[in-house]
């Protein structure tokens, strides 16, 4: 059975559908990535799988409970790490664990013991009565992770959990994140801008204007694309894609300055390129396909550029729990 399981789910506000017959399953122990423009819906829906928002029709199971029916137990199945922080930076490290843990109910018998644990798998122990205003970015990102698993969920919910770090502690933080599948046994649900972090993804999802466009592997997404992507810049960049689309038949862009195109095999594709337009050529390059050329292929956007401007807000994810409780 799968442990995150939605079928046709649809959310509307007003005249606004904000999902539209959405439907997806998510296997235990995995690694889940769910990515989208800004206003895709992704956010809307992890809403409803935390039991934040009803659904206006459709269902959504986590762990075999119903999220409308069951929003208690679905409660008590997963962690949740926000994309601001919510630590209490006038509280210790051990402090802010135990404080969570005594809102999850973890038994007083052994709340101690399970915060040690956590400090000791996130490499903390040894600041744990350090106040968390005196903490690195990454050791707080590192420090809600942990705030997350103390009452052992089955599902972690990471969003945009790198957001804001330096390269050294994405790395860092990954690699410990990589792990929790294997180690602590829980599934990963994670949304990220970095379309590079994603490829530790068992699987993605791409949700776009509230519909899931594409899910599958990593590599099959990445193999959908067709081919190389070839980036040209030129002394005429508008002459030379009608050049290329006339005499290649391709479908050719341009950003910034440059001009790119998908060819089936780019090593076989630029030389020919190169004695057509001549000298006009300024640079040459080629990509494989990455997970952002099928983001931006799929939806017409590279996610950060999108997200970039604003987006789904976090902050109205931590209202609603407020309301609701």
């Amino acid at each position: 059975m799968p442990i995150i399981k939605v079928q046709r789910l649809v959310k509307k506000f007003a005249n606004i559908t904000a999902v539209n017959d959405v439907s997806f399953e998510v296997e235990e122990g995995s690694i889940f990535g769910f990515l989208g423009p800004n206003g895709a819906g992704k956010t809307t829906t992890i809403n409803i799988l935390c039991t934040l928002l009803s659904p206006t029709s459709g269902s959504a199971s986590i762990a075999g409970h119903d999220c409308m029916n069951e929003p208690s137990e679905v409660r008590k199945a997963i962690g949740i790490v926000f994309q601001d922080t919510t630590l209490d930076k006038d509280l210790t490290a051990q402090e802010n664990l135990m404080f969570h843990a005594y809102l999850y109910n973890v038994g007083k018998d052994i709340r101690k013991k399970r915060v040690e644990e956590v400090l000791r798998f996130i490499d903390l122990y040894e600041r744990k009565d350090d106040l968390v205003k005196k903490f690195s970015g990454g050791m707080k990102r590192r420090l809600e992770v942990a705030r997350g698993l103390i009452h052992r969920p089955k599902i972690l919910f990471l969003d945009e959990p790198t957001l804001g770090l330096d390269p050294q502690s994405r790395a860092n933080l990954w690699e410990f994140i990589s792990e929790l599948p294997r180690k602590h046994n829980v599934t990963i649900f994670m949304t990220t801008h970095y379309m590079e972090e994603a490829e530790v993804c068992s699987r993605i999802a791409i949700i776009d204007n509230g519909k899931i466009i594409a899910l599958d592997t990593p590599s099959e997404l990445k193999k959908a694309i067709g081919g190389d992507v070839v980036y040209i810049k030129t002394t005429d960049n508008l002459s030379t894609k009608q050049e290329l689309e006339r005499l290649f038949k391709l479908g050719v862009t341009e950003k910034e300055g440059e001009l790119s195109m998908t060819c089936p095999m780019g090593d076989t594709c630029i030389p020919e390129m190169i004695r057509t337009i001549g000298d006009k050529v300024l640079s040459i390059r080629i990509q494989r396909p990455t997970l952002n050329d099928v983001f931006l292929n799929l939806t017409g956007k590279a996610i950060r550029d999108e997200e970039a401007t604003g987006g789904d807000n976090v902050k109205e994810s931590v209202r609603a729990y407020r309301r609701r409780h």
